[in-house]
């Protein structure tokens, strides 16, 4: 998990998880759409694994 990765899981969720493919990408967009929060912390679970 790098540093660039944790800032945008931060900033902007969706262009976190980029890479790991659409279904995710569409999870934490929804989940951002919802609230901040929910989106920042399936960005930060998604991006760890």
């Amino acid at each position: 998990m790098s540093i660039l990765r944790v800032m945008l899981a931060i900033i902007f969720p969706p262009l976190a998880v980029i890479d790991k493919g659409c279904g995710s990408v569409l999870i934490v967009f929804l989940l951002t759409l919802a609230g901040w929060v929910p989106g920042v912390i399936a960005a930060l679970i998604i991006v760890k694994r």
